[in-house]
């Protein structure tokens, strides 16, 4: 296991830094630069290039990306000319919040997503399971930026039943001391998630109903509770894991469409002002915390794999 561990590590590594490579070389390439995102429009033909001359960004690729490297080893993600703040700073204010939120959404999701799956394995073909199918299709067939919006127009225009906005706190208490703000921003999440991970569920439980051990159980008389419980529940969370340890980037980059839609003060939201502003450092730095944290989860994934299924080791 330490061995594989090691030779995942230093995969992730190289991973990631192909991923900076990639996004540097990209984002270079973006019409208008930094200089036109900061100083604007009306901004002379002086004031860009001295702004760019100041910045490094006359210089060639390889050095501007090896100095981007060389400030990453020491800790230094750079520094935000739209915010007038380090990146670091900018990301220590926000990845707690867009946590919070991403994090409450799966957790609400898997709450209701893993019985509601198990239960349409073990109706299949009935009623319930026709409904909550035709559902789990329309709740993940529609767009995130529609269902905040019909949120909105629902419970905060028509009933008056909650904020159409989003908590805006600098910080987690801050955000977490107005929960009915939060409802909308979650529930909007939550229901696309809920419906791509009971059917992940559902078809998972329906290959386990069909397994040898669950029908040696019932054959042995063990009261079909205790089978869904001990031996088609854990069976089944394969999938479930594979979704869980891909959402960690979700839950580190935050929720850029929702957050944008409820003005949700998170990564998202930070992420989407980074580009319309051309704000290159934390552009980067946002893109190398994703990066890790997409690496990350997949080792997560394949950890848990050992954790639920006895039969997977890793020599």
């Amino acid at each position: 296991m330490t061995t594989y561990l090691v030779r995942r590590f230093l995969q992730a590594v190289i991973v990631v830094f192909g991923v900076t490579v990639i996004v540097f070389i990209i984002i270079h390439e973006l019409p208008g630069g930094p200089a036109r995102g900061l100083l604007g429009p009306e901004a002379s033909a002086y004031q860009v290039h001295e702004f760019i001359v100041q910045n490094g960004y006359n210089q060639p690729l390889p050095v501007q990306y090896g100095r981007f490297i060389d400030q990453l080893v020491h800790g230094n993600l750079g520094y935000s000319y739209h915010y007038n703040e380090t990146v670091l700073a900018l990301l220590e204010q926000n990845l707690p919040k867009s946590v919070v939120l991403v994090g409450l959404a799966y957790l609400v999701a898997l709450i209701i997503a893993i019985p509601l799956g198990i239960m349409q394995a073990v109706r299949r073909n009935s009623a319930v399971d026709y409904v909550a199918t035709g559902a789990s299709f329309v709740a993940y067939s529609m767009p995130t930026f529609w269902l905040g919006i019909l949120l909105i127009l629902g419970f905060s225009i028509s009933w008056r039943l909650l904020p159409p906005e989003a908590p805006q706190g600098a910080t987690v208490a801050a955000v977490l001391s107005d929960p009915q703000a939060m409802v909308l921003p979650v529930a909007t999440l939550a229901l696309v998630s809920i419906a791509a991970f009971s059917r992940f569920m559902r078809s998972s439980a329906i290959e386990t109903l069909v397994q040898d051990y669950i029908r040696t159980a019932r054959s042995m008389g063990l009261p079909e509770r205790t089978i869904l419980a001990r031996h088609l529940l854990r069976n089944s969370l394969i999938p479930i894991i594979t979704l869980i340890g891909l959402s960690l980037p979700a839950t580190i980059s935050g929720a850029v469409i929702t957050e944008s839609v409820f003005n949700y003060p998170g990564m998202g939201l930070l992420f989407y002002t980074a580009a319309t502003s051309h704000d290159f450092p934390v552009l980067l730095g946002s893109t190398v915390v994703i990066a890790t944290a997409t690496v990350l989860g997949s080792l997560l994934a394949d950890v848990l794999y050992a954790v639920v299924d006895p039969r997977v080791r890793y020599a």
